[in-house]
């Protein structure tokens, strides 16, 4: 098994390769449905919010002014352009470094927790939905969004295909499910959808 902090190391030499490139990668695709899922986990998030693998910053814009915005992330080097993302918002946006596997807060310190197309890239998402739990406040809401397995049987061969690139490359994974793993936790789901051939999933959920 993968010692922590190897894996640390080596997700965060991943993300300082891709970080001068990711937004304009990622926004060739976020043109369409994906840009949409960053509008949907904004209109929700409320209170004090904590985006685990806040990346690049590009929900950023999407929360409302009165939310009070934390942003954690293991690479520096995407903090750095999210914090170019921050400016003018009623509520100072707190960026720092950390592990979504190991979340560097307090039990129950959040109003709501979201991740926002990361899931993919996490590499124990079990672990860290379950971190994601113990700082929600209790009746507190997680969002998550994510590309994951299609419902269409073409398509998911096509990105398990895929996937035998982007797993050892970046370490992204095409075809994951968060449903079962945000039950699994404890957590009540209260909204759930799948969009764009189904290859895009929302999940609200209740602490």
């Amino acid at each position: 098994m993968t010692s922590p902090d190897r894996r640390i190391r080596r997700q965060q030499r991943t993300w300082r390769r891709q970080a001068t490139r990711y937004d304009e990668q990622i926004g060739r695709a976020e043109s369409g449905v994906i840009g949409t899922a960053r509008r949907w986990i904004g209109e929700r998030a409320s209170g004090r919010t904590l985006e685990v693998a806040v990346g690049s910053g590009r929900s950023i814009p999407f929360y409302r002014d009165d939310v009070e915005l934390t942003g954690v992330d293991l690479s520096p080097e995407m903090l750095a352009i999210a914090r170019t993302r921050v400016a003018g918002r009623a509520h100072p946006v707190e960026l720092m470094t950390g592990d979504a596997e190991a979340l560097p807060f307090a039990d129950g310190e959040f109003d709501t927790v979201v991740c926002a197309l990361a899931l993919c890239s996490i590499p124990r998402p079990a672990v860290a939905i379950a971190e994601m739990k113990r700082v929600l406040r209790v009746g507190g809401t997680l969002l998550l969004a994510d590309h994951v397995r299609s419902t269409w049987p073409p398509v998911t061969a096509v990105l398990w295909m895929a996937e035998l690139f982007t797993v050892p490359i970046q370490g992204e994974h095409l075809t994951r499910r968060h449903l079962a793993t945000v039950r699994a936790a404890g957590l009540t789901v209260t909204e759930h959808e799948r969009r764009s051939f189904g290859m895009i999933e929302t999940i609200r959920a209740v602490n």
